[in-house]
């Protein structure tokens, strides 16, 4: 707020001309409390009442502007632009200033007096809360960090928790505690890798409006032994024998429901994809996606007399070459 006329800033703060710094500090704190917008919502004289206590502070907590003020009164700061320059200016304008961006008021009172209390040719200092995610499901102590780099704060959290690919598959039911809270949560089937969800009204307590922010649970899949996803899609590699690969045929596959039967195309080669519609995961709409199955030849590791007696008659009668297409290849 910027003064436009002389106003007595030791009788704003209730403080004598000799106060010290303590004092005068002391009084702001008690002032700042009583007229606090968050203590006073709605209120537009007590929120300019803030404004004018904050700018009253801002001016004698600084000793190179209390002194200013004590020999130049209401010219103060002409004679502040005159001598050091930039490093005073008009008190700090509190317009559209974001109050509910401290989690309590005390918190606020800190980042003012740290504020104010930069002295000559310092600018005010940036924040930022940042929240921590509270390991496992339950919930310990706030997890609210600070740094310098400013932005605004809010009073949700949240916490990971593990499922196994079957729990995500079907949706689950969990009991996790939340504080002294026992909470029942479910789990729609569906839930992804990096999912979220939320319980609306278990996160952190605003200590002025009552009213408590939201806890977002973050799904972490366990790995599974055959399935796991790309993109949106379920994936499964199958092994196939060479046979099988060579002449094609009916094959069973593994999928989230149990086995089912895929048509294998004769010639098929290892690394391909084939594609089983409506088979996959289970979508926010109710329905399937698709379940991707590649195929992995692979050659037996245990032939019987007669298999190998076999496979070196193909090898014999065999016509085609499988590297042509590699012969002369050089850089």
């Amino acid at each position: 707020m910027a003064a436009t006329g002389f106003k007595d800033y030791y009788a704003v703060l209730g403080v004598g001309r000799t106060a010290g710094v303590d004092e005068i500090k002391q009084s702001f704190r008690k002032l700042a409390r009583k007229y606090h917008p968050d203590v006073n919502p709605g209120d537009k004289n007590a929120e300019a009442k803030f404004k004018e206590v904050s700018e009253a502070y801002e001016v004698l907590s600084d000793p190179e502007k209390r002194k200013k003020y004590d020999q130049f009164g209401q010219y103060w700061q002409q004679a502040s632009r005159a001598g050091a320059g930039a490093g005073y200016g008009t008190p700090t304008d509190f317009g559209g200033f974001d109050f509910s961006a401290y989690g309590s008021f005390d918190e606020f009172i800190n980042e003012l007096l740290g504020r104010f209390a930069g002295g000559a040719g310092g600018g005010p200092r940036s924040r930022t809360y940042t929240y921590g995610s509270p390991e496992g499901a339950g919930f310990g102590s706030s997890g609210f960090g600070f740094d310098s780099r400013g932005a605004a704060q809010s009073f949700d959290q949240e916490a990971n928790i593990s499922l196994t690919l079957s729990e995500a598959f079907h949706g689950t039911q969990k009991r996790l505690r939340i504080g002294n809270e026992e909470v029942e949560v479910r789990i729609p089937p569906g839930a992804k890798q990096g999912s979220k969800v939320r319980l609306k009204g278990k996160g952190q307590m605003n200590p002025y409006t009552k009213q408590r922010g939201d806890v977002y649970l973050v799904v972490q899949l366990a790995p599974h032994a055959l399935f796991k996803f790309e993109g949106d899609n379920l994936v499964c590699e199958v092994p196939v024998a060479p046979d099988e690969a060579v002449l094609g045929g009916k094959i069973e596959v593994p999928t989230p429901d149990g086995s089912v039967t895929m048509n294998l195309p004769a010639g098929i080669k290892s690394g391909q994809t084939l594609r089983l519609r409506g088979k996959g995961w289970p979508t926010p709409k109710g329905d399937r996606g698709d379940q991707l199955v590649r195929v992995v030849i692979t050659p037996p590791t245990r032939l019987s007399d007669l298999e190998r007696q076999l496979y070196e008659q193909i090898q014999s009668a065999r016509r085609e070459d499988p590297r042509q297409s590699l012969v002369n290849t050089k850089l």
